[in-house]
C-alpha cells in the first residue's frame, strides 16, 4: 500500500470509506475474486469527481462499480482503486410521474417507489439486480422494456471532471450501449419519466416477471444474470444448448442446466474456472454454428 496516496483518499472520503485489501468475492454476484488494493465508498458527486481526479493525478488505476452484479473480478484480484457508487448514493424522490434517483440506488428499489406511487413503466427493471448508474451505461433491459423508454436526463461526470447533464437524445442508447460507456463517463444521477398506473396492475406486472424469472433462472447460486449479449438474429441460450454445453463445467464453474445462457458458480468457483467456461462455451458455440458470441459480462484484472 502507498501510505501516501492512502492518506489522499482518506482527506477526502474519511478512514472509514476507504478499505485496503479488500477481497472482490464479497462485492460481485459470482462471489469470486481476489482482492482490490483500495475500496472506496464516496457519498457525493463531489467525492467521486475528487477521488476520481487523485488516482489520475498519482496514476492509479480506478473502476466504478455499483451492485457487482455484471462484473468478473480475477483471482488475482484488481491493482488499483474500486469506487463503488452503491450504498452511499441511492436516494430516490418522487414528483409527480418524475423519479429522479442517485447512480447507486438499486433497480429492485426503484421499481417498489414506483409501485408505492402507482407509476408504471418500471417494471421490467424490478428483477435485474444491479443499480441505476450501472442500468444507464449499458441500457439495461428485460421482457421487452430497457432503460431507453423511461429515462430523461442522466448526469455524468466527465474525463475532464466536470458535471454534465445528457438529455435522452444525447444519450445514444443502443442495445446494452450508450454514450456514457463508449466516452468512459460515470453516471452519476437519473430522471426517469413514469406513466400512472393502477397500483394493482403494477404489482401484478411485477409478480408475473418474478415469476418467469424464478421458474427459468438459476437464481439460487451465484452469477451474473445473462453472461453473453444476445448475437443479432439469435438467442445466446438456445445457441449454447444445441452446442450440447447445457450443464457443462469448468471446476465449479457451470453453464446453468435450468437456462442454458447463464453461466453459475454451482460452489468453489475461481475467476479463472468462470473465464475459462466462457471462453470455452464461445469457441463452442462458434464451431457448431459459426456465430461468435460476445461476454455481456465486465472482467476485470489479469486472467
Amino acid at each position: 500500500m502507498n501510505r501516501d496516496f492512502y492518506n489522499v483518499l482518506t482527506d477526502i472520503l474519511t478512514e472509514e470509506r476507504v478499505l485496503t485489501d479488500e477481497p472482490m468475492k464479497n462485492h460481485t454476484t459470482f462471489r469470486v475474486g481476489g482482492t482490490a488494493d483500495y475500496y472506496t465508498i464516496p457519498e457525493t458527486k463531489e467525492e467521486i469527481r475528487d477521488t476520481v481526479r487523485a488516482c489520475r493525478e498519482w496514476a492509479v488505476p480506478f473502476y466504478i462499480i455499483g451492485n457487482g452484479s455484471n462484473l468478473l473480478v480475477s483471482d488475482k484480484g484488481y491493482r488499483g482503486v474500486m469506487i463503488q457508487i452503491c450504498k452511499g448514493m441511492n436516494e430516490i424522490t418522487i414528483e409527480g410521474h418524475t423519479l429522479t434517483a442517485q447512480a447507486g440506488a438499486l433497480l429492485s428499489a426503484i421499481a417498489g417507489r414506483a409501485l408505492e406511487a402507482s407509476l408504471a413503466g418500471f417494471e421490467f427493471a424490478a428483477g435485474i439486480p444491479g443499480t441505476l448508474g450501472g442500468a444507464c451505461v449499458m441500457n439495461a433491459g428485460a421482457y421487452g422494456g430497457e432503460m431507453k423508454d423511461v429515462l430523461s436526463y442522466v448526469t455524468v461526470l466527465t474525463n475532464d471532471g466536470e458535471f454534465l447533464t445528457l438529455g435522452k437524445d444525447e444519450l445514444e442508447l443502443g442495445y446494452r450501449t450508450s454514450i456514457i460507456a463508449r466516452e468512459g463517463y460515470i453516471a452519476l444521477e437519473a430522471v426517469i419519466e413514469l406513466e400512472e398506473g393502477c397500483t394493482d396492475e403494477i404489482k401484478a406486472r411485477m409478480d408475473e416477471l418474478k415469476e418467469r424469472r424464478v421458474s427459468k433462472q438459476p437464481l439460487e447460486y451465484p452469477s451474473a444474470g445473462s453472461t453473453f449479449k444476445r448475437p443479432e438474429g439469435y438467442f445466446a441460450g438456445k445457441l449454447i444448448e444445441e452446442a450440447g454445453l447445457r450443464g457443462y463445467s469448468v471446476g465449479g464453474a457451470q453453464v446453468s442446466e435450468k437456462h442454458c445462457g447463464f453461466v453459475i458458480n454451482k460452489g468453489g468457483a475461481t475467476a479463472s474456472d468462470i473465464m475459462a467456461l466462457i471462453t470455452e462455451v464461445a469457441d463452442r458455440v462458434e464451431r457448431q454454428s459459426g456465430v461468435r458470441m460476445e461476454p455481456e459480462v465486465k472482467r476485470l484484472g489479469e486472467f
